[in-house]
C-alpha cells in the first residue's frame, strides 16, 4: 500500500527499530523472521521496520503517511487458500456449517494435544489453519460438543474470482503457477527480465505478483520465481456465464469495436482501417471518399472521419481511413442542466488551503471512519445512499468494512455529541471501478437524510471536460501541516489547467483517465486525509463532482499540477452500480 503506515492503538509490543535497506531486502528480512508479518518502507530515507502485525490484527489501524509504503505477507490477508491451505493465516473462525471454531490452546468442549499453538504453525485464536494439511483445507474444532471438528470451506484463489474470454481482464488474486510455483512480482527483473512493468502498463493491472495476461496469451499467466523456468499459465476457472456485448452498432464501431456486427468485408482498395486514439497529432488534409460519406452519415456526429495519406515506401502512396470518435467533447455549460443536487448555502468565499486552509463549506464531503472512529479519507455523496472516494483509501475490493462508517453534515472533524446536524451512517458494501479508474463506490447502511449540512452533489455528464481555468474546489479534514486548524472541514480553491498543457508539465505521463488544476505559489492543495474528497466544479448554477483527490507523495506541491480522477469518464459505470443497489 503506498503512502501508508500502520498504528496499533494501543501499542502492546513496540516494532523492531528501523534498519536499512530496500524494500526487496526489508521484504526477505520479514520473510525469514517469524516475529514478522508486515514492513514500513521509507523510499527517501531507504529505512524499513519489521511489524508484527497486519492490519487485520486487533487494535491496528491503516492511515495514510506519504513517508512510508506497507508491504504485508498475504498469508495473513487472504480470504481464500493456496493449495491445501496449510500457509493460510487468516481470519475466518466459524466453520463451512457456521459453527463457531474452539480456540487452539483451549481443552473444551474437545480436548486435543495434538495440535498445540506455536509461533511456527501459526495456531492464533480461534481462526481456522490446516496444520496437517487436510486435503479439504482449513478446519477447526468447534464449540459444539457433538461436533468435534469441521471444514471451514474456505475457497480457492484459483477459484474465487472467474476469466472470460482469454482472461485479459482477470483481476483475481491468484499468484502460483498451475505447477505450485509462485509467481515473480510485475515490479522486479529477476530472476527474469521482461518488458511488462507496471509504470509502463497501468492498464494491465500489473499488480503484486498476481498472474495476469497483459500480451494477449491463451490465458493469464506469470514469470516464476524458479531461474530455471522464465513463464508458466495459471490454472483459473473460466467463468460459467459470459458476458453480453455491449454496445453493438452495425453501421460504425465504438470504443475498440468490440461490439460490432456490421458487414463491412473489406477496406477500401487496398487501404488500412485504423481507430486512433485521442491526442491524434495534426491531421493531414481530409482526402474525400465515398466510403467515408458513408460513414459519416451513419456514426453519430461527435465522431470524425478522415481519409489520410502517408508514403510507406518510397514510390508508393498508402491510404489511411481514421475514424475518431471525440472521445472528450468540451460540452458548453449552457447546455448542461442538473437537478436536486449541488446545491448549498453559499457563504462569503475566503482564500484558503487545505494545507494552510480556512473552514469551508462542503456539503457533499463525508468522512470515512475506521473501527477505531478515526477519520482516514474523504468521499462525495452523489446519492442519498452512496458515497464515491478512492481505491486507495481501502486495501482491496473484497475488504471487510465491517464496523466502518461515514460522518456527515457537520464542519468537525471530531463533533461533540451536542452536533444537531451530525449523521453516521455504517457502510455495507464496496465496489471498485475499472482499473485504470481507482474509484470506489461505498453503499450506506441506509439513505441519508438531506439538510442544509447534508446535500448531493451532482454528477457531470459523460465525458464532459472541465474548461481551463475553471477555478473549482477541493474540501477535506486531512494533514494542514500546521498551517491551518485540522479539526474542521477546510476548502481550497484551485484552477483547472488544460489536458495539454498539464502533459507537457508532466512529460507526457498524464492518462485520460487524469485531470489537474494548475500549481500555486502558495503550496495549496490535498494531503493525508483528503483522500478520497471531492473536486467541485460549479456548472449551471450547480456544484458538480469532476475529479476524485488521490495520494501523492508530497503534499501542495508549488512546481508541477495536482492530478484528480476524472470523473467524467465513468458516470456510465456509476450509474449502473446505484441502479444494480
Amino acid at each position: 500500500l503506498r503512502a501508508t503506515e500502520l498504528l496499533a492503538v494501543p501499542v502492546d509490543s513496540p516494532p523492531a527499530l528501523p534498519e536499512q535497506g530496500t524494500a526487496e531486502q526489508c521484504a526477505q528480512r520479514c520473510a525469514t523472521s517469524l516475529a514478522c508479518r508486515a514492513f514500513h518502507h521509507d523510499q527517501q530515507s531507504q529505512l524499513c521496520q519489521l511489524l508484527p502485525w497486519t492490519q487485520h490484527s486487533p487494535r491496528i489501524q491503516l492511515q495514510k503517511n506519504i513517508r512510508y509504503d506497507l508491504y504485508q505477507k498475504k498469508d495473513y490477508l487472504r480470504d481464500c487458500i493456496v493449495g491445501d491451505g496449510s500457509g493460510y493465516r487468516g481470519t475466518r473462525a466459524t466453520t463451512e456449517k457456521g459453527l463457531r471454531c474452539q480456540h487452539w490452546q483451549a481443552t473444551t468442549p474437545h480436548d486435543h494435544s495434538r495440535f498445540l499453538p506455536s509461533p511456527r504453525n501459526g495456531l492464533e485464536e480461534n481462526y481456522c489453519r490446516n496444520p496437517d494439511r487436510d486435503k479439504r483445507g482449513p478446519w477447526c474444532y468447534t464449540v459444539d460438543p457433538n461436533v468435534r471438528h469441521q471444514s471451514c470451506g474456505i475457497k480457492k484463489c484459483e477459484d474465487a474470482v472467474c476469466m472470460t474470454c482469454n482472461g485479459e481482464d482477470y483481476r483475481g488474486t491468484v499468484d502460483h503457477t498451475e505447477s505450485g510455483t509462485e509467481c515473480q512480482r510485475w515490479d522486479l527483473q529477476h530472476p527474469h527480465k521482461h518488458p511488462y512493468h507496471p509504470n509502463k502498463y497501468p492498464d494491465k493491472g500489473l499488480d503484486d505478483n498476481y498472474c495476469r495476461n497483459p500480451d494477449s496469451s491463451e490465458r493469464p499467466w506469470c514469470y516464476t520465481t524458479d531461474p530455471e523456468r522464465e513463464r508458466e499459465y495459471c490454472h483459473i476457472r473460466i467463468c460459467k456465464k459470459r458476458p453480453r456485448p455491449v454496445n453493438v452498432t452495425n453501421g460504425c464501431f465504438r470504443g475498440k469495436g468490440e461490439g460490432y456486427r456490421g458487414r463491412v468485408n473489406g477496406t477500401l482498395a487496398t487501404h488500412r482501417v485504423v481507430l486512433v486514439p485521442s491526442g491524434w497529432l495534426d491531421p493531414v488534409p481530409l482526402l474525400p471518399s465515398v466510403f467515408s460519406l458513408q460513414l459519416a452519415a451513419q456514426c453519430p456526429p461527435s465522431w470524425r472521419i478522415q481519409v489520410m495519406a502517408h508514403g510507406s515506401w518510397v514510390g508508393t502512396l498508402e491510404w489511411v481511413l481514421v475514424v475518431q470518435p471525440q472521445l472528450m467533447p468540451t460540452l458548453p455549460t449552457d447546455t448542461v442542466t442538473f437537478e436536486q443536487c449541488g446545491q448549498r448555502e453559499e457563504r462569503l468565499q475566503q482564500k484558503g488551503r487545505i494545507v494552510g486552509g480556512q473552514p469551508g463549506n462542503s456539503p457533499w464531503t463525508v468522512s470515512i471512519r475506521n473501527r477505531a472512529g478515526v477519520h482516514f479519507c474523504g468521499g462525495s455523496l452523489v446519492k442519498e445512499q452512496w458515497v464515491i472516494s478512492t481505491r486507495q483509501c481501502f486495501f482491496s475490493c473484497d475488504a471487510d468494512l465491517t464496523g466502518y462508517e461515514v460522518q456527515l453534515g457537520t464542519l468537525f472533524k471530531d463533533p461533540g455529541p451536542g452536533d444537531p446536524d451530525q449523521q453516521t451512517i455504517p457502510i455495507v458494501r464496496i465496489v471498485c471501478g475499472p482499473s485504470e479508474s481507482q474509484l470506489v463506490m461505498l453503499k450506506l447502511a441506509r439513505p441519508a437524510a438531506l439538510t442544509r449540512r447534508v446535500a448531493l452533489i451532482c454528477l457531470p455528464p459523460e465525458r464532459y471536460v472541465v474548461p481551463a481555468g475553471t477555478v473549482c474546489e477541493i474540501a477535506g479534514w486531512g494533514e494542514t501541516r500546521g498551517t491551518a486548524d485540522g479539526s474542521v472541514l477546510n476548502v481550497a480553491r484551485l484552477p483547472v489547467l488544460a489536458h495539454s498543457e498539464c502533459d507537457r508539465a508532466l512529460r507526457g505521463r498524464l492518462k485520460e483517465s487524469e485531470l489537474c488544476t494548475a500549481p500555486l505559489r502558495a503550496g495549496v492543495g490535498a494531503c493525508e486525509g483528503d483522500y478520497g474528497g471531492p473536486l467541485a466544479c460549479l456548472t449551471a448554477d450547480c456544484w458538480v463532482l469532476e475529479g476524485v483527490i488521490t495520494p501523492s507523495r508530497v503534499c501542495a506541491r508549488t512546481d508541477l499540477p495536482a492530478l484528480f480522477i476524472r470523473v467524467s469518464l465513468y458516470v456510465d459505470w456509476i450509474y449502473k452500480v446505484m441502479k444494480m443497489g
